[in-house]
């Protein structure tokens, strides 16, 4: 990882005292010349410094503040998950900035360059699997960063915190397996970000250790917006071997999914065995309640916290951390075995 520039980089770089990079970071605290103050910010740009408000705030006594990137507060799983990395915050004395990007690069960019002009010591955060000189700008600013929930496979050497997305999956494939059924359908998301590939590669182990062939037509990576996940379930019901069972691995589809299967006055589990990924309020009162992939949200956000702050603290200072959690499968009355006729 590229050293992370200091004030002593800047002064010899601009060829001035490190006091006088002080006193052009600290405007009003003494004088300096137009020409070197134009030199000294030249640098600062140049070469990506960042003043390390980190260290003063925890040097001060003041609180830490750290950014929080989130894809889409409209999904009930970043909903819960915001919340309770704000409470783990709070309960160690820091201060959460928080955006979302609405699975947009373009406003995940937007959303960084703030966060860097708002001098945060870390970022805690969900990428949309873009921006990779972006992170790495943050990286070379001095700004800690956790990834949570996903991660980006272009840069290896940040921390992530996810859960195992591929033993989920196959845990759900495999549970409908056990019932009998052998035409399984499985919505993910976008294959680009690392949870829809995980998932899609841990419905394909569990299909191929019980011999099972797949069907590439019950297989749909859709976008998490929009309406795909209403979309893909039509197809699957125009089939004229439609599937007996479906995971929906996109979570935050799922609703989409059901409102289809509702219109289209499929019974479940009946017609359709169906789990989804996520535990919200809701997979419970409906009629029936769902069998479900329980994501660990409390632990994720607790481990993120965790992480960035002994980052910032210095307490860790080895290599990367990767942390994958592993989720609950809770069975309700939304499977059942396949009916043979």
């Amino acid at each position: 990882m590229q050293k992370t520039p200091t004030i002593r980089d800047v002064a010899r770089e601009a060829k001035v005292s490190v006091a006088v990079v002080s006193r052009v970071l600290n405007d009003g605290t003494g004088p300096v010349a137009p020409d070197t103050r134009s030199r000294v910010l030249h640098v600062i740009e140049e070469l990506g410094y960042q003043p390390r408000a980190a260290a003063r705030e925890l040097q001060s006594g003041e609180t830490t503040t750290v950014g929080l990137v989130l894809a889409d507060l409209t999904n009930p799983f970043f909903a819960r998950l915001a919340d309770r990395v704000v409470w783990e915050a709070r309960a160690r004395g820091t201060q959460v900035l928080l955006s979302t990007t609405q699975e947009d690069p373009l406003v995940e960019a937007e959303a960084l360059d703030t966060l860097i002009g708002r001098g945060v010591a870390a970022v805690i955060a969900t990428p949309t699997s873009e921006n990779v000189e972006k992170w790495q700008r943050l990286r070379r600013r001095g700004i800690h960063v956790v990834f949570v929930d996903r991660s980006i496979e272009e840069l290896p050497d940040i921390d992530v915190v996810s859960l195992n997305n591929a033993a989920s999956a196959q845990i759900a494939t495999e549970h409908l397996i056990g019932l009998g059924h052998t035409r399984i359908a499985f919505l993910s998301g976008p294959t680009r970000t690392s949870t829809g590939h995980s998932r899609i590669a841990g419905f394909r182990t569990a299909m191929a250790e019980a011999e099972l062939p797949v069907d590439e037509r019950l297989v749909h990576a859709i976008p998490f917006r929009g309406e795909a996940g209403s979309d893909a379930v039509g197809a699957l019901l125009a089939l004229d071997d439609a599937p007996t069972a479906l995971v929906v691995g996109n979570t935050a589809q799922a609703h989409n999914a059901l409102r289809r299967l509702h219109q289209a006055s499929v019974a479940i589990p009946r017609d359709l065995s169906v789990i989804v990924f996520d535990d919200s309020p809701w997979t419970e009162l409906v009629s029936p309640p769902l069998s479900v992939i329980r994501q660990p949200i409390e632990m994720l956000a607790m481990h993120s916290m965790d992480l960035v702050l002994a980052r910032i603290r210095g307490t860790i200072t080895d290599t990367v951390r990767r942390v994958r959690l592993d989720a609950d499968f809770i069975e309700r009355s939304s499977t059942a075995p396949r009916d043979p006729s």
